[in-house]
């Protein structure tokens, strides 16, 4: 694959930050697209979750970004909050260099207020959710004169979920003359139609992968089907779990309902398990991520809708509680795990009334899936594997809006008043008003009690430990 330098088109600023970040080489659809977006043009582009879509776009908006006119130039959007929470960290990492840049995240779950007052203040680049961006449009404080991007990313997605209305009024208030691009893992007639009218001939880019033409010769992932009945279902779960020990499992339901009830059963029995649908607030949703990127969950039971943007780096175990309710959905479910060249398992739990859709799914991908009989390990429970996690989570009360950064936190805990080896200590997130930190179990209390006696960057925070 050719490199970012390789399109003498990037400028050394952008160019400098992407080798940094660790991009040695583009990805398929990166390769496809960049040319074309750089040149203004307009674009469908057509790939699955995790093939750096986001810097595809992203790259070209920041590239031709008027910093000095402190104007909204470039929207994006999302069908999620957390696919909206990803995308904006993501462009606020490749414009980190950029002097002055403001990107802004619009979506639900969140007060208004300090959303207005940033767009007041002037911004660059919002990411959003479309309910959220209406909202604004229709109250008059989004101006949208200056905008020449558009990106609607997971854009089949955005459909499927019913948003149609919604996306027609946005698009309807921004300038005729700009730069309106789709990325989508699947291209049905919605897309198309949505493409006729909104777009100027654009051009589609589909990268053919094993995720989307169903050739799972060289899949990672090991897909398995356990037969199951109605009253044995949770019982068969857990049994799953002990057959298939991992770090890191995503249990997806299809209702909200079903998520809280499952989370109940497992937290019983003192395995560290969140929940993760469309009633959380925004902060709430943002803990529970963090806290399953860094290990302190090691179970996260969540709807379709919920987890659509999730970006975990290595998903060990993907289950269908609940059997997926479309062909696409299954394939962005297991398409969660088994990314990157690693490898991974999607177990999914079988009626007898899903195997007509599941021969659907095997039809149409080319694939069969295994079915092995499930053997009974310890059926009333899950062993101490998954109940001693080896990651605790510490919350600082000062985020990115405090001026902090992680490597403020990581030399608090590793310099002359805690001492803690930079081996126990995982993954950091700073928040806006908050910051989380992955610690290793053994060493949670000691790194609690020298942070609530010492300071960071000269400041006192509140310390916490959070229980997964």
């Amino acid at each position: 694959m050719k490199t970012f330098a390789a399109l003498n088109i990037i400028s050394d600023k952008i160019l400098n930050l992407v080798e940094e970040l660790g991009y040695k080489t583009m990805t398929p659809i990166q390769e496809a697209c960049l040319p074309i977006l750089l040149e203004g043009k307009d674009l469908v582009g057509q790939s699955k979750t995790g093939s750096g879509k986001t810097a595809a776009f992203a790259i070209p908006i920041l590239q031709k970004i008027r910093i000095n006119e402190r104007a909204l130039q470039a929207m994006i959007l999302c069908p999620t909050r957390e696919l909206s929470t990803q995308v904006t960290n993501e462009i606020r990492k490749l414009g980190r260099k950029i002097e002055g840049l403001q990107v802004l995240l619009l979506a639900g779950g969140q007060p208004a207020r300090p959303q207005i007052e940033s767009l007041e203040n002037g911004v660059h680049i919002v990411v959003g959710t479309s309910g959220r961006i209406l909202d604004l449009i229709d109250r008059g404080v989004l101006d949208l004169r200056s905008l020449d991007t558009l990106v609607m990313d997971e854009a089949d997605k955005l459909l499927e979920m019913g948003f149609q209305d919604e996306i027609s009024a946005i698009i309807s208030s921004l300038p005729v003359n700009r730069q309106t691009i789709f990325f989508s893992a699947t291209f049905p007639s919605s897309i198309q139609s949505l493409s006729q009218r909104y777009q100027k001939s654009p051009v589609v880019v589909r990268i053919d992968d094993d995720e989307l033409s169903g050739d799972s010769s060289g899949s990672a992932i090991e897909e398995i089907a356990y037969e199951i009945e109605d009253e044995d279902k949770t019982n068969l779960l857990l049994r799953a779990l002990q057959q298939h020990p991992a770090k890191s499992t995503l249990i997806f339901c299809n209702q909200k309902t079903t998520v809280d009830e499952l989370v109940q059963k497992i937290s019983i029995m003192g395995v560290s398990c969140a929940a993760l649908h469309g009633n959380l607030e925004q902060r709430d949703r943002d803990l529970v991520m963090a806290m399953f990127r860094n290990g302190s969950y090691r179970i996260l039971i969540a709807t379709d809708v919920a987890a659509r943007g999730i970006d975990i780096d290595h998903l060990d175990l993907v289950i269908n509680f609940d059997f997926p309710l479309s062909v696409d959905a299954y394939i962005h479910r297991i398409g969660r795990t088994g990314r990157a060249g690693k490898s991974g398992v999607a177990v999914t739990l079988l009626r007898s009334s899903d195997e007509v859709k599941l021969f659907e799914i095997e039809k149409q991908r080319g694939v069969k899936l295994k079915r092995p009989t499930l053997g009974f390990k310890n059926q009333y429970g899950l062993g101490s594997f998954y109940r001693d996690a080896a990651v605790k989570t510490l919350c600082i009360s000062g985020g990115r809006k405090d001026k902090l950064r992680a490597g403020d936190i990581l030399g608090a805990l590793t310099g002359s008043g805690a001492g803690l080896d930079a081996s126990k200590i995982g993954k950091i997130d700073v928040l806006d008003k908050s910051s989380l930190v992955a610690i290793s179990s053994e060493f949670i209390e000691a790194a609690a009690s020298s942070l609530k006696l010492g300071k960071i960057k000269g400041r006192k925070f509140q310390v916490r430990v959070i229980d997964g």
